[in-house]
Parts: C-alpha cells; sequence; structure tokens
C-alpha cells in the first residue's frame, strides 16, 4: 500500500522521534496515559498510525498484546525491523478502511499518537468513532493525540517570521496542504470539543490534556529553544500546565474517550 508517509519513514526517527521535543512530548502523552497502561491486567492493545513503533513497543514492553497500523508500508518497515517483544503485531492498515471485522479480536484500549487522525476529515472522524467503538470492549477506552487550531507557538513563530497566513493556517475548517518530507497531505486540525463532538454517540470524554504549551512544534528543534537550558525550563512548565482548558493553545493536546454503554 502506497502511502505519500513512505518517503519520510527513513528519516522519521531521527527528525522526531529521537528528537529533543519528540522525547519531550512522547514523554508527557505517557504520563497522561499510565493509569491505563500501568496495570498489572494485561491488555489488547489497538495502536492507529503507529509510525515506526515507538509507541507500540512501549506498550508490549509492558507484557500487553498490541496490534500497531499504519497506512504507510516504509513505516511498518521500519517498525519492524527494530528489536521489539513477540507480543506485538505490526500490519498496514488504512484508518479508513478498518471495519468491526478486521481484526480477530476485540480492544481494552484504542490509541493514536502525534496527529494521524487529523488526516481525517470531520466526516471520517465521525465514521471512525462508530468503527472504535464496535472494536472495543465494554467500557473500553481510547486515547488520541491530535493537533488543534490555536497552538501558540506556531502564531508566534511564524508571525515573527512575517508570514501572517502560516501564522493562523490550523485555524480553518477546511483541509490544508500539510508538508511531509516535501509532499502534501491532507490535514484537518480539530480542538478538543470538535472531537467530543465528533465522538459523543459513541463515547463520554474522560480527560484532556494539553501536549506542548510550552514545548515547541518539532520543526524547531534546530533552533536553540529546543535545546538546554530552554528546552529543561519549557519541559517544566509543562509538567505543570495541565489544564484541559490549554489544550486548544498546545502544539498537540491528548484526549480519552471511553466507550458508552
Amino acid at each position: 500500500m502506497h502511502s505519500d508517509f513512505d518517503i519520510a519513514a527513513p528519516q522519521y526517527d531521527d527528525i522526531f522521534t529521537y528528537s529533543n521535543i519528540g522525547k519531550a512530548q512522547r514523554k508527557l502523552v505517557f504520563k497522561h496515559i499510565n493509569s491505563i497502561i500501568q496495570q498489572d491486567k494485561k491488555l489488547s492493545i489497538l495502536e492507529l498510525n503507529c509510525g515506526t513503533g515507538a509507541d507500540a513497543i512501549e506498550f508490549a514492553k509492558l507484557d500487553h498484546d498490541v496490534i500497531a497500523t499504519d497506512i504507510s508500508a516504509g513505516m511498518i518497515e521500519v517498525a519492524k525491523a527494530k528489536s521489539h517483544p513477540k507480543n506485538i503485531t505490526f500490519k498496514v492498515q488504512d484508518i479508513n478502511t478498518i471495519t468491526k471485522d478486521t481484526f480477530d479480536r476485540k480492544f481494552d484500549f484504542i490509541f493514536s499518537d502525534f496527529g494521524g487522525i487529523n488526516c481525517l476529515s470531520y466526516e471520517q472522524l465521525q465514521t471512525f468513532f462508530k468503527t472504535a467503538a464496535d472494536l472495543l470492549l465494554p467500557n473500553g477506552k481510547m486515547s488520541i493525540v491530535l493537533m488543534p487550531k490555536n497552538c501558540l507557538w506556531e502564531r508566534m513563530y511564524f508571525t515573527l517570521k512575517g508570514d501572517k497566513a502560516k501564522a493562523t493556517r490550523r485555524n480553518t475548517t477546511e483541509s490544508i496542504v500539510a508538508n511531509v518530507d516535501g509532499v502534501g497531505v491532507a490535514t484537518w486540525y480539530y480542538n478538543p470539543q470538535d472531537v467530543s463532538a465528533a465522538a459523543n454517540d459513541f463515547f463520554t470524554t474522560k480527560k484532556v490534556k494539553p501536549i506542548g504549551v510550552t514545548i515547541p512544534p518539532s520543526y524547531l528543534e534546530q533552533s536553540f529553544v529546543a535545546k538546554f537550558p530552554m528546552l529543561t525550563i519549557f519541559k517544566g512548565l509543562d509538567a505543570v500546565l495541565t489544564a484541559s482548558s490549554l489544550a486548544k493553545y498546545a502544539d498537540h493536546f491528548l484526549i480519552t474517550l471511553e466507550k458508552k454503554g
């Protein structure tokens, strides 16, 4: 299955996964899902848009059974090449073609990190939540990390550069074309209330947390703000700036949903 993200796969870990910013933001994500994944019970976990598998491997190391999927065969190839436990399966899978019968099991937890769900239009998002509810066991949970509309870093950075269009590019209901290593990818931005509304027929919103209020976006990795001591200060601030009201102003936000009924 060809995907625009195949082009980014060979460099993705260097550009984001193992970058200073990527590690800082991922640490925040795990802090907010620890109450789900750090327990004695072995969970059945489905990860969507798994990229090169960093999160899925961590779940498997905690002895959970994991199926990790991505539309990009290139990303899955990189993930499979990594050292990983036997209790994880990597699979090429388009999120828009998943049905309640795609997998041979139901799941305790569905997870998607760092903006993969932003590749869905609002109509696709609504369909996704219906399918996700079908895939979850009773009282199953889902945590997804998305890019909101009002990222303060992005507004400040591009305003200072004199690029007003990019400074406000997220604040629209239409898709914009995001650059992925030179390839344009249609992207929609959602604030937490948009996600809760799309999921409301099937899920209850349990938690909303900002990811990167002061930790900057990944495209600033080479600037001084991603280096010591600035990033250390930002990580300390993000550790306390956890109010749900800040989520729409961060680079990403995490929302945890619980299946109704």
